[in-house]
């Protein structure tokens, strides 16, 4: 196995409950993702009477790459799981056509509004459109990482570090995601082994330093992870090191290599910054009228569920003011 990029096999939750769109719909609002910026833009824009569209690959996106969450509000802690559920749930309560598992290719302008294509052929229109596809994280593409999501393989220190206290475990990366991830995993890991292809962390030296002075990371250049080695859970890594392959006992790993915005069917409509994300403002208004985003595929710098479902809230209202001021 050699992924560019991380595609789960995510197993969907049950979307009979779910009003079904009518092929060649119209709609004034049609939302991509089923992540909390998408389900949140979703009950905004229900309960302002917009007829709304869910187009996404999966309800829950991104939540569902944890096992536990520790940061949402409300919550001392829940499971991922459970809290899509409990987002999933409050859409049903409104009359939401939800697309789910449907992967939209395409978005081009049509007339004043949007037209929205499938993978396998499907096609809407809408008035105004919110983008809340996210971005994935980029994979190591190597056996027992794709088995192992959520059983000791983690994207995500801020999320899920605290599951890892007093327990040995891997960072990969040398830049500035993976040190900070190493950071966040300080107070709670026990021994920290951080696994770098490079001669030479590239990340920044105020980062850096804390973790040389820790006395608990071990620095693994020249390395490449080979296996995430575990059945149930992540028992090892096999690293193939400049001194020949060896095995890392840890009990987690968090991949910090990159992740890629999953701002592709809007490419060429919308402005992005180098590294793909949308440009938004703070009212989530992209450069084309009528089109908003929100959540991780945008600007917004912090990526967190919390951030994510209040961006979606915030581009429902957007999208309201804009259907309003350009009645259809």
């Amino acid at each position: 196995m050699n992924l560019a990029d991380l595609t789960l096999e995510l197993t969907p939750f049950a979307t009979d409950e779910f009003p079904k769109p009518a092929p060649g719909g119209r709609y004034d609002l049609a939302i991509i993702g089923g992540g909390p910026a998408g389900l949140t833009a979703a009950i905004y824009a229900a309960r302002k009477r917009l007829k709304t569209l869910v187009a996404a690959e999966n309800i829950g996106g991104q939540m569902l790459w944890t096992s536990s969450v520790e940061n949402y509000p409300g919550f001392n802690v829940v499971q991922a799981r459970d809290l899509v559920d409990k987002f999933r749930s409050q859409v049903r309560q409104f009359p939401v056509d939800v697309a789910s598992g449907l992967q939209v290719a395409a978005v081009s302008a049509e007339g004043p509004g949007f037209r929205l294509e499938g993978s396998g052929g499907e096609a809407f229109t809408a008035r105004s459109l919110i983008v809340a596809t996210g971005k994935r994280y980029r994979s190591l593409g190597v056996p027992g990482e794709k088995e192992l999501i959520g059983k000791g393989v983690a994207y995500c220190a801020t999320c899920d570090a605290p599951l890892f206290a007093g327990k040995t475990v891997a960072v990969v990366g040398g830049g500035n995601s993976a040190l900070t991830a190493a950071n966040e995993l300080l107070p709670y890991a026990s021994k920290i082994h951080l696994i770098n292809s490079s001669p030479a962390v590239t990340g920044d030296p105020v980062l850096l330093e804390p973790l040389k002075g820790s006395g608990k990371v071990d620095f693994h250049m020249r390395s490449k992870v080979s296996e995430i080695l575990g059945k149930e859970r992540v028992e090892g890594l096999a690293v193939n090191s400049p001194g020949g392959v060896v095995r890392l006992d840890v009990s987690g790993v968090f991949v910090e290599i990159g992740l890629i915005p999953n701002s592709g069917p809007v490419k060429g409509l919308v402005e992005l910054n180098r590294e793909g994300e949308i440009i938004v403002d703070c009212s989530c208004r992209t450069s084309r009228p009528g089109l908003f985003a929100a959540g991780d595929v945008t600007t917004v710098p912090a990526k967190q569920i919390v951030v994510a479902a209040g961006e979606g809230a915030k581009a429902a209202l957007a999208a309201y003011d804009w259907l309003l001021a350009n009645p259809g």
